[in-house]
């Protein structure tokens, strides 16, 4: 209790500064955009590369052309149809290559002067430096054996596939640039908009062909732009060797450089490619209330407990609309509500709590893959997603690998079980306007089922979902956990069986948004088990109302943080509307840890803000095995 009062007070004293609402406006030079900030390949130099994706008709051909004697200095990149004839597609390659001898020379003419100094007093660098015109260009594809003349690329590739053509070299002059087949590449790559100190960086786009990411390696560097605002002068520090990074206060004002170099398993290594945060890193907004709470998380929890963290993002799906901007979270900061600001944040206050489960909600499918993956996986974290239907967002569960094995992972749409359990569909199937609204929901559970690696007979089934939101659903939200529970008790019988468990060996956790108080019928079924015919949750649509209809579920379940006040806060509405639901008897409750103040939440009215990422709170509850 003292080091909660400590921290409560110290929360007040930090707390009452505000942040600046434009503490992020660029930097006071100008900026030169396009070529400084493109991603960049930097290719291997003598090598060609062949590329043809599964399923396309085209062929990439990419080289880089670099003859110091004629100052040609050239990345060239072609698209070629299978069909075409090897012959016409280097006819193609020749002619561009010979456009590019003919644009220096006509530069060469542009630059002369009326009366042109001798060769002996011309400067040095400009001796012997201009195209001949008559540089005969010859393009050809073959071995030292044979040339390759009369095919289809198709064919070519065809043979590259089957290992017929082991060296095949394109030649250009007497340039010879060894063919690289389906070589490892970085197809896309974007960095995020906002880079702050003290948080994770990662880009927010990374697209590889022929390469995987665990055998890719990385690098961030560092570099203070020139006052010419040229990036290309920039002079680079590396600073990390890893896919994330953790952004120093010390790269405050300076430009990072991402760098990847793609491979594969079978260990072949593509082109790297590059590129520059179009601006420099940012100080962070300084102190955020999950700091706070992160002083009670400073440690993991030891063998026989584990923490779980049960928290709704807002995905960018709700937050990046002229509807959210202007009115459903009219009072934040623009800024504050770009995804590339708040993940910074909630990556850092999920990874602070260093919890052994997290259930999450409202995630984006990128934000998953491209965020999450790759920076809890740095911290033991695996997990596994399961995508709403027709919704670009959904839910995510973490686990720590160091003290769970993952047995099973599972997720069903809940719409889509509705007639696989006639006990509660023969009670509504007549109804047709609600059946209707219910099957049009995109609702998902997801399970996932876990064995403790300190205790091998000792087994958790972890539910997650994100119910659906609308003032006048309180009975379908009522139906939708009530099809979960059915599911989840059918799963939870069939796993004690298929493992052979003894009844206290597998304990029930659920977690999630279910968009429902403490004082709807949700709260009731989990808590008391059962919601009778009565209830006023199935009036509040009286076009749809649920008539003799009653739910009951098996399990003895409890709230592990209780009804705090407020899980959700954003100035028209706030309330206790997330849970961590545990089953009674199997598990315990040792810890939770306090959630934040009112103080904090309406600092800036409400939340999301420039210090919570989410319109949601976090819940974080310590638990421990009974027994």
């Amino acid at each position: 209790m003292l080091c909660w009062t400590l921290a409560h007070l110290y929360r007040r004293a930090i707390f009452t500064s505000s942040v600046s609402r434009s503490l992020y406006p660029f930097a006071g030079y100008s900026i030169r955009h396009g070529s400084n900030f493109t991603p960049k390949q930097r290719f291997t130099m003598r090598t060609a590369y062949f590329k043809q994706l599964p399923g396309e008709e085209q062929c990439q051909i990419s080289f880089h052309l670099l003859l110091d004697q004629y100052k040609i200095d050239k990345v060239f990149n072609f698209n070629r149809s299978l069909t075409e004839q090897i012959d016409n597609s280097l006819e193609r390659i020749r002619a561009n290559v010979e456009k590019e001898f003919q644009k220096k020379n006509k530069r060469k003419k542009a630059k002369k002067q009326p009366t042109q100094p001798t060769d002996d007093n011309a400067p040095a660098g400009d001796q012997n430096t201009s195209v001949p015109a008559d540089v005969p260009i010859v393009v050809s594809l073959g071995t030292d054996e044979e040339k390759i003349t009369n095919m289809t690329i198709a064919d070519i590739l065809a043979k590259f596939d089957a290992g017929q053509y082991p060296n095949v070299q394109l030649t250009i002059l007497d340039e010879n640039f060894q063919v690289s087949y389906n070589s490892p590449e970085v197809h896309t790559v974007k960095l995020p908009t906002s880079m702050l100190a003290d948080f994770y960086v990662c880009p927010s786009r990374l697209e590889l062909h022929f390469a995987t990411r665990e055998c890719s390696t990385y690098s961030w560097s560092r570099g203070q732009m020139p006052e010419s605002g040229n990036a290309q002068q920039i002079h680079w520090e590396q600073v990390s060797t890893e896919l994330t990074y953790m952004v120093q206060k010390t790269d405050v004002g300076y430009h990072l450089k991402f760098s990847c170099t793609p491979k594969d398993s079978a260990g072949r290594t593509g082109p790297t490619m590059e590129i520059i945060s179009p601006q420099p890193v940012q100080a962070g907004p300084g102190l955020c209330p999950f700091e706070v709470r992160h002083l009670f998380t400073q440690q993991k929890l030891k063998d026989g407990q584990f923490r779980v963290v049960s928290y709704n993002l807002l995905a960018e799906l709700y937050s990046d609309s002229d509807y959210s901007r202007t009115v459903l979270f009219a009072y934040t900061p623009p800024y504050a509500l770009e995804i590339d600001y708040r993940k910074q944040l909630f990556v850092k206050e999920l990874l602070g709590y260093r919890a052994d489960i997290v259930c999450l909600q409202e995630v984006d499918t990128k934000i998953f893959s491209l965020d999450l993956v790759p920076i809890f996986q740095q911290k033991n974290l695996a997990g596994h997603y399961q995508a709403k239907r027709n919704v670009a967002e959904g839910l995510a569960t973490f686990y720590d690998v160091n003290k769970f094995e993952l047995l099973e992972k599972d997720g069903v749409i809940i719409s889509e079980i509705l007639q696989r359990y006639p006990e509660l569909w023969n009670q509504i199937k007549d109804n047709k306007p609600l059946v209707d609204r219910i099957e049009n929901r995109s609702t998902a559970l997801q399970l996932t089922l876990l064995r403790s690696k300190h205790d091998t007979s000792k087994h958790l089934l972890v539910a997650n979902t994100h119910l659906y939101f609308s003032p006048d659903a309180d009975h379908v939200r009522l139906l939708q956990i009530g099809y979960a529970m059915l599911y989840i008790r059918e799963q939870y019988e069939r796993i004690g069986q298929q493992y052979n468990l003894q009844e206290s060996a597998l304990a029930l956790l659920f977690c999630g948004d279910f968009n429902s108080v403490p004082e709807c019928g949700i709260y009731k079924l989990m808590t008391e088990r059962f919601v009778g015919p009565d209830f006023a949750d199935w009036e509040s649509n009286t076009e749809e109302a649920a008539k003799n209809v009653t739910l009951s579920q098996p399990f003895k379940m409890a709230s592990a943080c209780g009804c705090p006040e407020f899980t959700n806060y954003t100035v028209g509405f706030a309330a206790c509307i997330d849970y961590i639901f545990y089953q009674k008897g199997f598990l315990n409750v040792n810890d939770v840890i306090p959630m934040p103040s009112r103080e904090e939440l309406s600092m800036y009215e409400a939340i999301p803000s420039p210090v919570f990422p989410s319109d949601h709170v976090a819940l974080v509850a310590n638990l421990e095995w009974t027994g």
